[in-house]
């Protein structure tokens, strides 16, 4: 009798006496007397006429539990990709375990996958059990192991029966691999149907968990060395995702790994299969934060890092509406670098979904990417802090540097109110210095500087060039942001500084005028407060190209924004 013990993945032999046992009569092949045989069948069917089918030998442990089997009848012989393993069992109601465990070890021949075995588990159910089982890596020969548990512990199964099965079929033909962790769990895979796919890139995984209240499943990637996992959500006990395949062609083993119900975070091997990809493309996994999770977050936009974009990139996912301050969160907060340059981008959020845009402006390149979720707070201050949730690269293609040319974080120099403004402002205006100074005009002696905001830091994400041209009021960020999106609207380069003015924090601009760069602060040009902290209204050109030893001696400047 062979008694082997599971404890921590290890198979320990504890010992092996190999005698014989009688067996069912019933054909361990069931096509070869159908007349409308398949090719592979009919080729099994000749290869047994060859062999000696010798009748199958059962293990002392069939004895000692009144266990038979009805098939497979032979110690060794052919089939097309399947068979059938089927019994009873009289003494099973003193089992710890309610499976069979059927090991499938690949002796020789067939096309390689990675894999030397895969165990399969059937359920005894009023003590009968059957299952078919797929021979995973196509054409050659295999040796099958049937185990039924012992009556003393759950991981201790006992050998039932051992015999060769030959695979006549060089396609491969596998199944889904589920182990006992999954099938106590509950776990379904409705997606893909088959244990080996062929796909370019990604493959599509859906499931459910049906037993306990699993609230996640992780997923493990593993090709040559290299492995990759990610924790899914479940949403009403269920799971859809698009898995991307990272490390090139070839095959990649996939496992649904179910949490462990009396160990915290510690998740336990569920499914497996293998996806071929047929795609040659390696891709970087993307780099995924605490907060990914507890916020909620999905990503279905890029499933991978290393993607390419011209100019621009794409983000789009969605929020758990169920997840903490998932209501509040209105927008994501995108921050791009390349060769120590920083730019940053809100995505807005829609009924728990996002789907927009970055821009990539410092050219051609590679780029880091970090998508962020805000604070949620109550709290007013002068600046904003946020968490990060996904981290990955993206590659832009394009030649030009547009820096200063393409819209930003609350400059939207690209909407039409805008847009129509700037050529309203600057119409007949021959050279740019004048186009700059007519918009300078615009925003010093429109926008009314709100003291309550700087005094209260009533600072808002959604602070714009929009809201300051709606609501005509703002602080020195605002009266820059509006300058900038005017001043980018018709394609004069200008960048939002940022520096101290008077022991303050303060922003300003600088825009390229007919090739030279120059100076302009609109908030100091639309007047001062006075000594009871009120607004007093009074245009001034002296900050627009100001001289630079006075305009120094008033502003420091600390660096850009973009």
């Amino acid at each position: 009798m062979k008694k082997i013990l599971l404890t921590g993945g290890i198979l320990l032999v504890v010992m092996a006496v190999i005698t014989t046992a009688g067996c069912n009569p019933m054909s361990a092949f069931e096509t070869e007397a159908e007349p409308n045989l398949s090719h592979w069948d009919r080729v099994a069917a000749e290869k047994n006429e060859q062999l000696p089918l010798t009748k199958l030998k059962l293990k002392p442990y069939a004895d000692e539990v009144s266990a038979a089997l009805s098939s497979p009848r032979y110690q060794r012989f052919a089939v097309n990709s399947h068979f059938r393993v089927a019994g009873t069992v009289k003494e099973y109601e003193e089992f710890q375990s309610e499976f069979v465990w059927i090991e499938v070890e690949k002796v020789k021949g067939g096309k390689e996958t990675g894999e030397k075995d895969l165990s399969f588990y059937t359920h005894i159910k009023d003590g009968k059990f059957s299952r078919q089982v797929s021979l995973f890596a196509g054409e050659g020969e295999y040796r099958v192991t049937v185990r039924l548990p012992s009556a003393e512990r759950e991981d201790r199964f006992y050998d039932l029966a051992r015999f060769h099965v030959i695979n006549v079929n060089p396609e491969i033909d596998r199944e889904v691999a589920m182990t006992r962790a999954g099938l106590q769990a509950g776990l379904k895979l409705e997606a893909p149907g088959d244990g080996y796919v062929q796909t370019d890139g990604e493959i599509r995984l859906k499931g459910s968990i049906e037993k306990g209240e699993a609230r996640r499943v992780m997923v493990r990637v593993e090709k040559g060395g290299k492995e990759w996992k990610h924790l899914l959500r479940l949403q009403e006990g269920s799971f859809d995702t698009r898995i991307p395949l990272f490390y090139g062609k070839g095959i990649h083993k996939l496992t649904v790994m179910t949490p462990d119900p009396e160990r915290e975070d510690y998740y336990n091997e569920g499914a497996t299969l293998l996806a071929h990809n047929r795609s040659p493309e390696e891709k970087s996994p993307i780099e995924y934060f605490k907060h990914y999770d507890s916020r909620g977050i999905k990503l279905e936009h890029p499933l991978a890092g290393g993607g390419k974009g011209e100019m621009k990139y794409r983000i789009k996912g969605s929020i758990d509406p169920e997840a903490p301050f998932a209501a509040k969160t209105k927008h994501l907060i995108v921050q791009t670098k390349k060769g120590g340059l920083e730019a940053t981008y809100f995505i807005p959020v829609k009924n728990y979904r996002f789907d927009g845009s970055f821009w990539l402006r410092f050219g051609k390149g590679a780029y880091e990417v970090t998508v962020n979720v805000p604070e949620i707070t109550d709290q007013q201050r002068d600046y904003f802090r946020f968490f990060g949730v996904a981290r990955f690269t993206v590659n832009n293609t394009a030649d030009q540097d547009l820096r200063n040319l393409l819209p930003s974080r609350g400059i939207q120099s690209n909407h039409p109110s805008i847009q129509n403004l700037a050529r309203d402002l600057t119409r007949g205006k021959q050279t740019e210095r004048e186009k700059a100074l007519a918009i300078y005009a615009y925003v010093a002696q429109n926008i009314r500087y709100d003291v309550w905001k700087f005094r209260t830091d009533a600072f808002k994400y959604d602070d714009s060039a929009i809201k300051a041209l709606r609501q005509k009021k703002g602080v020195c960020q605002d009266y820059s942001f509006l300058a900038i999106a005017l001043l980018r609207s018709i394609d004069m380069e200008a960048r939002f500084v940022e520096g101290v003015a008077d022991g303050n924090r303060h922003a300003w601009v600088e825009v390229k005028a007919d090739g030279k760069w120059i100076t302009m602060d609109p908030t100091w040009g639309s007047g001062y407060t006075d000594s009871r902290d009120r607004f007093v209204k009074r245009y001034t050109t002296k900050y627009f190209d100001p001289n630079p030893a006075e305009f120094a001696k008033t502003h420091r400047r600390t660096g850009v924004m973009y």
